[in-house]
């Protein structure tokens, strides 16, 4: 075989095996580099990562230890200092209030929430690649904190706390691991419209949550929908209007300044002020009115946390699923807005190296009283607005937190809590997409599909289950799409030598007697048996045809290979049954444009030898060339041996005209695919081409 391939140029001339068509040019398709040997030209993983180890200078080891290093040595300090000092004071700011308020939400003390935006933010600022992420308490990891350690223990307990304390520990270790493993990549399997419905349902529960602060009594502790509302109904008696009154105020105060911050630049300033104005307008009022029915966060201790060693191991198996669950958020939130400003910022974040960096600002966090940290989108947003350049950012961000807790706890005391519940409201609402599903809707309704299921199943029966539903949802999506790959008919478009689907261009020219089919996907042991069912399919129920002579069946199959990126021993062995089914029904296939990888393994399985190395292709147009002569030749020469039939009266009494003419021209095919085998055997070509005047 590689004798008959070398004996071709690019430059040969085809001829038409019976001798009378024209030479058309075909261009030879050439075995891939290392045709013929077992082992691949390309080096191991291991030995290609250790060369790359070896090429990397000591200013690169660093970089890759410490992802601040790539900043501050490119650091400017006229041009980035003055930014970095505006945005890290604003988020900072934003974010005392923020960190309280999501402390409560996670059933902990304030002073948790305080210590979470404390000693994270310093680590990651080193350990971080993003250099715009703002890292900290947020909305849902506090939520699901609660969801879990609600149903172990009283959030009254001093258990209650270990165990938060030790989830950040668990969540870190987990994001190391899948850093260092480089699992990044499995973001991917979770959609978008996933993502979206779980955030909504999300925010809802979280917004009714809170709403106990305005109601002024009690309301039941759940992360499902119902329980909650049954419950804000049961106590609908005990209402309070002082705190409702407050709550609604600064609520509205803090949607007005937050709207009047994204719609103006100017005003911008308004969005990240807006958590801090309710806090001291609250706090002013308390302390000047002193109203009973406002209840208020109480004392703060005063002083930075001290390290300790997280408590509570023997419920580590019972915490491990809220754990991966809180693992999963991370890299769908913070990953996902790190990607994303990175992008606008002009530079390349590894989400490998973002998830090591998270792991570790949970692992310090931890061992100094922290619950789980991770990347906020409000902040984020606000920090990348008030243009953040690098990592200093976050720790200005620190020290202002650091300040707060050696300097302003006693300050804190007269905090309304239904001003921190407005806080944690006001930031929830942006994570309301409903747009989303109006444009999922009208676009794509599998998507809109996978929105409405994973809304509906983490409102109604809560976010861990939402989760478990969205993302089995999506894995079958990906599975189903996988397993049923699309595969078009092609047709040639008039006036080119160009092929496309004939269903998007119906006008195309389709040839009786041959069908040419392009696989638009990789072919493996899942989407194999559907593959061959589609090809049965087009052999018992012919596609139109409107070129050509009607030979009443498909005596070639062209299968445009070039979507075709990898193929498997499965696939190999499958090919090799339908090559034996179509022989034996004296059909022939043609390979037309596979890639290099494909090629290779394709010719090491004998599939090559199999079909014979004539029948392989670099274009389509080529192999429909090649196919069309063969039908046009041989159905030329069943119709004078069936004219010659005709005539024999003897023939004529035994068998129908129409019966006989079929049973010439099949012993025909029969006769061809024999020369074609001898020619194959012997080394020689055999590739009549049709005349250009009738391409």
């Amino acid at each position: 075989m590689e004798r008959s391939y070398a004996s071709r140029s690019s430059g040969e001339l085809a001829t038409a095996a019976s001798g009378s068509g024209r030479p058309v040019r075909v261009i030879p398709l050439r075995h891939p580099p290392g045709f013929g040997s077992i082992s691949s030209s390309s080096p191991p993983w291991w030995r290609a990562a250790v060369g790359r180890a070896r090429s990397m200078g000591p200013l690169e080891w660093a970089e890759a230890a410490l992802p601040c290093v790539a900043w501050m040595r490119k650091y400017r300090w006229k041009e980035d200092l003055q930014a970095d000092l505006a945005a890290g004071i604003t988020v900072g700011v934003m974010l005392v209030p923020q960190a309280m308020s999501y402390a409560k939400l996670a059933g902990l003390h304030p002073i948790y929430g305080l210590y979470t935006g404390f000693i994270p933010l310093f680590v990651y600022a080193i350990f971080g690649s993003s250099r715009q992420l703002a890292v900290g308490p947020v909305a849902l990891v506090s939520l699901l904190v609660s969801n879990v350690l609600g149903g172990i223990v009283n959030s009254s307990s001093e258990l209650y706390t270990e165990l938060a304390i030790l989830l950040a520990f668990m969540v870190g270790i987990l994001e190391c691991l899948m850093g260092l493993l480089r699992l990044g990549w499995l973001i991917r399997f979770i959609s978008h419209s996933v993502i979206s419905g779980f955030t909504t349902a999300s925010a809802i529960v979280i917004g009714l949550s809170q709403i106990k602060y305005f109601l002024g009594y009690s309301v039941t502790r759940s992360s499902k929908i119902i329980p909650l509302i049954e419950s804000i109904i049961a106590g609908a008696d005990q209402f309070s209007w002082p705190p409702f009154v407050m709550g609604s105020t600064f609520l509205l105060i803090l949607l007005t300044m937050k709207n009047l911050g994204k719609s103006n630049k100017r005003l911008r300033f308004l969005r990240a002020s807006g958590p801090l104005t309710a806090v001291v307008l609250g706090t002013i009022f308390v302390k000047f009115f002193h109203p009973p029915a406002i209840s208020v966060v109480g004392e703060i201790p005063q002083g930075l946390p001290k390290f300790s060693i997280p408590r509570g191991f023997e419920h580590v198996m019972l915490l491990m699923p809220t754990a991966v669950l809180i693992t999963g958020v991370a890299i769908l939130e913070s990953v996902g807005i790190a990607k994303a400003l990175a992008a606008k910022n002009g530079y390349e974040l590894d989400s490998n190296k973002e998830l090591f960096g998270l792991g570790i600002a949970n692992i310090c966090g931890s061992l100094f009283s922290a619950y789980p940290a991770t990347g906020s989108f409000s902040r984020s947003a606000v920090n990348h607005e008030s243009g953040a350049k690098t990592g200093l950012s976050g720790i200005i961000m620190g020290i202002i937190i650091g300040g707060a807790l050696m300097f302003m706890t006693p300050l804190f005391t007269d905090i309304p809590q239904c001003a921190l519940a407005a806080i944690v409201i006001s930031a929830v609402t942006g994570l309301v997409d409903y747009e989303e599903a109006i444009f999922l809707w009208g676009i794509d309704k599998k998507d809109f599909f996978l929105w409405a299921i994973t809304f509906i199943t983490t409102l109604v029966f809560g976010i861990e289950i939402g989760v478990l539903v969205g993302v089995g949802f999506s894995l079958a999506f990906v599975i189903h799409e996988s397993a049923n790959p699309h595969i078009a008919v092609l047709g040639r478009l008039p006036g080119t030598t160009v092929y496309r689907n004939t269903l998007q261009y119906p006008e195309a020219y389709t040839y009786n007697g041959i069908v040419v089919v392009r696989i638009d996907a990789p072919m493996y042991f899942a989407n194999i048996s559907y593959i061959k069912d589609r090809l049965r399919e087009y052999e018992l129920n012919l596609p139109n045809s409107n070129r050509g002579l009607d030979v009443g069946r498909v005596y070639f199959v062209i299968l445009e290979m070039s979507p075709v990126t990898y193929i498997d021993s499965s696939a190999v062995q499958a090919l090799k049954d339908l090559h034996q089914e179509y022989k034996a029904r004296h059909i022939q296939i043609a390979i037309a444009n596979p890639n290099r990888q494909v090629h290779l393994l394709l010719s090491r399985s004998g599939i090559i030898d199999l079909i014979g190395d004539g029948w392989c292709f670099v274009r389509v147009h080529d192999a429909v060339q090649v196919c069309l002569q063969h039908v046009q030749n041989s159905s030329s020469s069943a119709l004078k041996l069936a004219s010659q039939a005709s005539g024999d009266s003897a023939d004529s009494i035994s068998t129908p005209k129409a019966e006989k003419q079929r049973l010439k021209q099949d012993d025909f095919f029969k006769n061809l695919w024999k020369a074609h085998d001898g020619n194959a055997d012997s080394g020689g070509e055999v590739q009549p081409l049709l005349r250009q005047n009738l391409v």
